[in-house]
């Protein structure tokens, strides 16, 4: 008689990555977001992924943010993920970066924007972070201007962090991530005495390789979108917590020449409160939605603060968002429909 083996077993990493997978569900009818209001988990919680960006794996959507729950450790930095299936429903699953300061950074240093890239070659997701604080010797400022730099095996497990540098020997504040459709990974870094600049990552996308451009704009939150032969870039001008109205340029390639920025929104409104974080692209059957994704900033009650996600009016170097109101997605036809 045969005994057949059994099998083998599985690592705390692969089991999450599993229950995360199941628990994200099947991809059902269009779904209704709501711009500003609470957005409840599969706990009932308010999510917790501020400043932060998306990753596609397979059919599951990955939504990585600063984890910043009343409840946490503040000795510790946090970043939390989530999965869905449908961009409306979010499941927890797990707080994949819990951080002690990790260089003797200080008591005041930071981390925040955490965008996560898979890269193919490696079987490695690639978390980089915006790292600041005072410089050394001094307890107060913004002097670090850093990027941080952790790895994982899965997406939803617990992220060894590896380093801090500045990219290309630049200073670094808000980053921002962008996935050319060639899947060329790039980062969106503030450089705050020149402007933003946007830059390929290696090969293991463990460090910066090559600047594709610098836009001499001093803009941060920056999101870029590739979109019918056109590059569409928007930033948010230096106005810490406040909301300020965010602009977009455009240009046939990278290394530009970019556009004249403009307003994505009435400049009176100062982009609904919101400052930009990503733009998501979602491929449907019929069409293609660009989603704008920004924050609404409550610095007072940081855990309270929330989320204006919008699709956006785009096409022939143009882009608007619109006002933000309940809206529908379809994920398998890609239709996005805003309620009256």
């Amino acid at each position: 008689m045969k005994i057949p083996r059994p099998f083998a077993p599985m690592t705390l990493s692969a089991l999450l990555f599993l229950f995360c997978l199941l628990g994200a569900g099947a991809m059902a009818a269009p779904q209704t977001i709501k711009p500003g209001e609470l957005w409840p988990d599969d706990r009932g919680k308010h999510v917790q992924a501020h400043g932060g960006g998306i990753l596609k794996v397979g059919p599951a959507y990955y939504w990585f943010g600063e984890d910043r729950s009343q409840d946490n450790d503040r000795r510790l930095r946090c970043v939390a993920c989530y999965s869905s299936r449908d961009l409306a429903h979010w499941k927890f699953c797990n707080q994949v970066l819990k951080l002690a300061d990790p260089e003797n950074f200080g008591r005041g240093w930071v981390l925040e924007r955490p965008k996560v890239f898979y890269n193919a070659a490696t079987r490695k997701y690639v978390m980089y972070m915006h790292i600041d604080g005072p410089s050394p010797g001094e307890f107060r400022g913004y002097g670090l201007a850093r990027v941080g730099v952790a790895v994982c095996d899965t997406p939803e497990g617990d992220y060894k962090y590896l380093k801090s540098f500045r990219p290309l020997g630049h200073e670094s504040r808000d980053i921002g991530q962008f996935i050319d459709d060639d899947g060329s990974a790039y980062l969106i870094f503030e450089d705050r005495p020149y402007g933003f600049r946007i830059a390929r990552l290696s090969p293991d996308y463990l460090t910066v390789e090559k600047e594709m451009c610098l836009i001499p704009e001093h803009m941060e939150g920056g999101a870029l979108v590739h979109y019918q032969g056109l590059y569409y870039v928007i930033g948010s001008a230096l106005t810490g917590w406040r909301p300020n109205p965010n602009k977009y340029a455009t240009a046939k390639s990278l290394e530009g020449p970019w556009s004249a920025f403009k307003d994505i929104a009435p400049p009176e409104t100062n982009t609904y409160g919101s400052q930009s974080t990503m733009m998501l692209k979602v491929a449907g059957t019929k069409r293609t939605t660009v989603i704008f994704m920004g924050d609404i900033w409550r610095p007072r009650t940081q855990w309270d603060s929330r989320y204006l996600w919008m699709p956006l009016e785009i096409g022939d170097g143009k882009l608007r968002l619109p006002e933000p109101k309940e809206w529908t997605l379809d994920l398998a036809t890609g239709e996005a429909a805003i309620h009256n």
